[in-house]
C-alpha cells in the first residue's frame, strides 16, 4: 500500500504521454533496451522497478516532446548515408558539431546565476568533528571524523570550505605527510577508504600548528549526494611514523578537534525552495531524486539529428510523502484523512533547461535551434 502513490504518479505520467502522442504520429521505433532484471530481484528491489519505469517513460516522453516542439508529425525519413552526402564540411558547421557533439549538465549547477542573487547574503559556518558511524570502523577505528550539516546549509552555494587540523608540536624541523581518506562502510572484503587529499608539509613548531586544507570540492559533492558523506580519516605522519594529527575527541584534546569552516551564499528564494537530491543508479535512496539518463539519438534510429548525437537528459524517480509533508502540511493532513481521495504528490521535474540542436527538417534543410525543457536540472514533489 505504501507504493500506491508512486504507481498512480506513473499512471498520470503515462496518460500525459498518450495525450501527446494523440496530437502527432511519431516514428515507430523500438524503445531503448534496458538490462533485464531477474523477476525475483525486481520484486526484492521496488526502487529498481520504479526507476526502470520512470526511465522508460522519460525516453518515450523525450521522443514525443522533440517532435512536438519541432512541429513535426513524424521523424524525417533521412538515413545516415543521406546525412553524410548532404552535410557540408564548412568550418562554421564543424564548429557547431565540435561544440554540441555531446551535451551534459556540467554548467547547470554553478555557471547559471539564480534569479535572486541580488538578495544574497554570505554566512560563515563552523562544523566540529564528531565520531564516525560504527559501520565504517575496523576494530573501532577510525573514531573520527564525521561532519554533520543541516539541510539549510546543504541547500546553499559553497564559496569556500577549509578543513582545519591541529598538528602536535615537534622538537626539530621535519617533513610531515598529511593524508585524508574518505570513509565508506566496511564490506566483507575489508576497508576500501579512498584517499582524497595528500599534502607534504615542512613543519617547525614547538607549540603546535593549525593546518588548513581546501575542502570545497569535497563539500560540494557531499551536499549534492549526502548519502556519500560517511566522514573522513585524517593522518599526519612524521619521518618516524608518529601521527601528529589530533583527532581524539576525548579528554585532553579540548579545543584541538578538527573542524570545518564554510563560507556559503544563501539567497532568500533559494532557502525557501527544495533543491532536490541528486542520485546515481547504484543509490538506495527511495525519496524523490534526480537520476542520470543519457539519450542516444542513434539508438532511436534518428539519423536526421546531426548534433548532439547524445545528451544528458536525466529523469526523476522516488517517493514524495515525507518531503511533501514538509512543504504542504495542510494538504498532507487532508490526504491522511482521506487517503483514497487523492493520488498524493508526484516526483517530477521542478527545473528544466534547453538543449541546442542541429538537424535536418522534412525538406532536407539544416536547422540550428534551441529546444526548451529537455534537460532535468532539478526534481521535486508536486
Amino acid at each position: 500500500m505504501d507504493y500506491i502513490p508512486f504507481f498512480l504518479c506513473l499512471l498520470v505520467l503515462s496518460m500525459e504521454i498518450s495525450r501527446g502522442a494523440d496530437k502527432q504520429v511519431p516514428e515507430k521505433v523500438e524503445p531503448e533496451r534496458e538490462p533485464q532484471v531477474p523477476e525475483g530481484e525486481e520484486k526484492d528491489c521496488p526502487v529498481c522497478m520504479w526507476r526502470k519505469h520512470s526511465k522508460e517513460m522519460r525516453l518515450e516522453s523525450i521522443k514525443s516532446q522533440i517532435l512536438s516542439k519541432l512541429r513535426m508529425k513524424e521523424a524525417p525519413n533521412i538515413s545516415r548515408e543521406v546525412v553524410n552526402q548532404l552535410l557540408p564540411k564548412a568550418p562554421p558547421l564543424q564548429q557547431i558539431l565540435d561544440q554540441h557533439d555531446f551535451q551534459g549538465d556540467s554548467l547547470q549547477h554553478d555557471d547559471f546565476p539564480e534569479e535572486d542573487e541580488y538578495h544574497a547574503t554570505t554566512e560563515t559556518v563552523i562544523s566540529m568533528a564528531q565520531e564516525t558511524d560504527p559501520v565504517v570502523r575496523i576494530e573501532g577505528n577510525p573514531y573520527c571524523c564525521y561532519f554533520n550539516f543541516s539541510p539549510k546549509i546543504m541547500f546553499t552555494r559553497v564559496l569556500k570550505a577549509q578543513l582545519w587540523v591541529y598538528l602536535r608540536p615537534i622538537h626539530h624541523t621535519a617533513t610531515i605527510y598529511l593524508q585524508i581518506l574518505r570513509l565508506k562502510p566496511v564490506t566483507e572484503e575489508g576497508s576500501r577508504h579512498i584517499r582524497i587529499r595528500s599534502l607534504k608539509i615542512d613543519l617547525n613548531s614547538r607549540i603546535g600548528h593549525w593546518q588548513s586544507i581546501d575542502f570545497k570540492h569535497v563539500l560540494q559533492n557531499w551536499f549534492r549526494q549526502p548519502q556519500n558523506n560517511w566522514g573522513i580519516e585524517i593522518n599526519a605522519f612524521d619521518p618516524n611514523g608518529n601521527d601528529l594529527a589530533v583527532t581524539s575527541l576525548g579528554p585532553g584534546a579540548e579545543g584541538l578537534h578538527p573542524f570545518m569552516e564554510l563560507r556559503v551564499m544563501e539567497s532568500n528564494k533559494r532557502s525557501r525552495r527544495n533543491l532536490g537530491l541528486d542520485c546515481d543508479e547504484h543509490s538506495t535512496e527511495s525519496r524523490c531524486c534526480r537520476y542520470p539518463l543519457t539519450v542516444d539519438f542513434e539508438a532511436f534510429g534518428w539519423d536526421w539529428i546531426i548534433a548532439p548525437k547524445r545528451y544528458k537528459a536525466n529523469y526523476c524517480s522516488g517517493q514524495c510523502e515525507y518531503m511533501f509533508m514538509q512543504k504542504y502540511p495542510h494538504t498532507h493532513l487532508v490526504q491522511q484523512a482521506n487517503p483514497r481521495g487523492s493520488a498524493g504528490p508526484c516526483c517530477t521535474p521542478t527545473k528544466m533547461s534547453p538543449i541546442n540542436m542541429l538537424y535536418f527538417n522534412d525538406k532536407q534543410q539544416i536547422i540550428y535551434g534551441k529546444i526548451p525543457g529537455m534537460v532535468v536540472d532539478r526534481c521535486g514533489c508536486s
